[in-house]
């Protein structure tokens, strides 16, 4: 079901937060036109070599490409008249940029008073760090989230990216709320987010311990209190366990790893000791991971009904037999560069959720399509 079919989306976007956006409402069914520069288009275009990189494959499917110099008068003009035709409009330029171009929201507003204008920024309009260039590591570490990831005596940076993703869904969300608001009034708003305020908002756990207990939160806080574990098995193997509050959880893992004592070790025996002792209990759990391979691990968690899982390598976890049986996963193809494997949206309605399965557009791949004659772009106002 496509239940954003008839919306029409342009993206200013690069990189990450815009382009992760508008494939959102994509993968909705909404029209999404990508505004690209013709030299060399969105920066993840060439991040691993070419035009067609695996990250740019990853933020650009179910969307239609054109290459245009927005800076000149003459693609000014077009971009003006695709923007007549615009339900929404999203950005993530550095504040102030859209006002140069002369695209600023009191602009856009006279010309559609219908449109959405969604502009992500790294920190808002407001405040001495306004100006500043941001990306994901420079959000997620003023924050205080990328703390929450680091070992202070070895810092090292690792993992995906936050801020970009949060950012991202933040302006979806804001979006679908405007475009559902205008129904009601028939009138565009004004949608903003930054990158700072998204990843907060993202996981507020911290900041809600700190005001509420005035305990200042690190990496191990929330694994603590969650009891997750993640346990290297006899043939080098990992697996992670995650008991959460429930006792039966606990009672579960103790019949697995056949230590029942455990239970009556007054370091563990309630879960306010096991939070406390949280470091005692996960060398006691490592040394006994260590005495069996994983696969009997599982057995034995399947068993008892220990919330577990296999720590799985990116390749493994496509494979995995749940996320197969899900359809995660599907191909489209391309037709300049073939075969091109994506992530199904995670959301179903009806149990549907097969849109277009539109791969991520070559470089200017739709300019005629979106720009000629016969544009269905041009078809009518927005709606």
């Amino acid at each position: 079901m496509k239940v954003l079919d008839g919306i029409k989306v342009l993206e200013l976007g690069t990189t990450l937060t815009a382009p992760f956006a508008s494939m959102l409402l994509g993968d909705l069914g909404a029209d999404v036109v990508k505004i690209e520069k013709p030299d060399g288009g969105d920066n993840f275009r060439s991040f691993r070599g070419e035009l067609y990189s695996p990250q740019f494959i990853a933020y650009n499917k179910n969307k239609r490409s054109v290459a245009l110099d927005i800076r000149s008068d003459e693609g000014k003009a077009i971009l003006w008249d695709l923007i007549d035709h615009a339900d929404v409009l999203i950005d993530n330029f550095r504040h102030g940029v859209m006002e140069r171009l002369g695209l600023s929201w009191e602009a856009l507003h006279a010309r559609n008073p219908r449109l959405i204008f969604c502009s992500i920024t790294g920190f808002g309009t407001t405040g001495p760090y306004r100006d500043r260039p941001a990306y994901d590591t420079v959000a997620t570490a003023l924050t205080g989230v990328l703390g929450l990831f680091l070992d202070p005596d070895q810092p090292r940076i690792g993992g995906p990216t936050v801020a970009d993703n949060a950012g991202g869904i933040f302006a979806c969300y804001g979006i679908l709320g405007a475009l559902f608001e205008r129904t009601r009034s028939n009138v565009g708003r004004r949608v903003e987010v930054n990158m700072l305020e998204a990843v907060m908002a993202f996981v507020p756990d911290s900041y809600s311990v700190l005001t509420s207990t005035g305990v200042v939160t690190n990496r191990d806080t929330r694994v603590a209190s969650s009891q997750c574990f993640a346990l290297r098995c006899s043939d080098g193997k990992l697996v992670a366990i995650h008991m959460s509050s429930p006792e039966k959880f606990w009672q579960g893992l103790l019949r697995a790893i056949e230590r029942p004592e455990l239970g009556t070790d007054p370091r563990f025996d309630n879960r306010t000791w096991r939070y406390d002792n949280y470091d005692a209990l996960r060398r006691e759990l490592s040394a006994i991971a260590l005495t069996r391979p994983r696969a009997e691990w599982v057995a034995r968690f399947e068993e008892n009904d220990v919330p577990y899982a296999p720590i799985n390598g990116v390749d493994e976890a496509m494979d995995d037999p749940q996320i197969v049986a899900l359809e995660t996963f599907y191909s489209a193809k391309s037709a300049k560069y073939g075969d091109v494997v994506s992530v199904r949206r995670p959301v179903l309605i009806d149990g549907q959720r097969k849109v277009a399965d539109r791969p991520p557009p070559a470089l200017g791949e739709h300019n005629a399509e979106v720009l000629g004659a016969a544009s269905d772009w041009r078809t009518g106002p927005s709606r």
